[in-house]
């Protein structure tokens, strides 16, 4: 005794049914995958490779405002922190022009009514110079850089002094350019 359900029934069954259906019936199967199954597929393709290279694209952009953004703190610290007694006016003032927003206005008063008055009179001459900073959090506008900072201070004829120090640097980029909002030591 066969069982009732062979692979000779099934085969049967199969060619019974697409004897009724028609003859036309594969080659309208095959129309309906070629006009409705294929667009599908490369649509989905299509946004696949769009997402990737969006994603890349954004990843670019966050590395190069990052790798913007460390440069620009450390260049701006090294030029707010160093200076010689004879051209202070000329490198302090330049130094402003690394700044932006209330972090300019109060370095701009400190450097006019103390700085700059005490390094000419007093013969002072800062170097600062920066081991190491990182970038903690950056956007395309936006990013803040922790920077390490070694300066040797001369005073007069005395001995020179080293300090180190732990900045947390915030800047915003303005027209192209990273400035410095806030300078707050660590």
């Amino acid at each position: 005794m066969m069982p009732p359900n062979t692979s000779a029934d099934n085969v049967d069954k199969d060619a019974k049914a697409a004897e009724e259906r028609g003859p036309g019936f594969r080659a309208k199967a095959k129309r309906t995958a070629a006009f409705g199954l294929l667009p599908a597929i490369v649509l989905l393709l299509a946004c696949g490779i769009a997402g990737l290279k969006w994603w890349e694209g954004a990843n670019r952009a966050a590395e190069a405002a990052s790798t913007e953004s460390v440069k620009a703190a450390t260049e701006s610290t090294i030029a707010l922190l160093s200076y010689q007694p004879d051209t202070v006016d000329k490198e302090l003032v330049g130094a402003r022009d690394r700044l932006t927003g209330a972090f300019r206005d109060s370095y701009t008063s400190l450097t006019n009514d103390v700085v700059i008055p005490g390094a000419k009179q007093k013969q002072v001459s800062a170097v600062a110079t920066v081991p190491a900073a990182a970038a903690v959090s950056t956007t395309a506008s936006h990013a803040v850089v922790l920077v390490m900072v070694n300066q040797t201070t001369v005073v007069g004829t005395d001995s020179p002094t080293q300090t180190a120090s732990s900045i947390k640097v915030t800047l915003d980029k303005i027209d192209g350019q990273w400035l410095i909002s806030d300078f707050s030591p660590i």
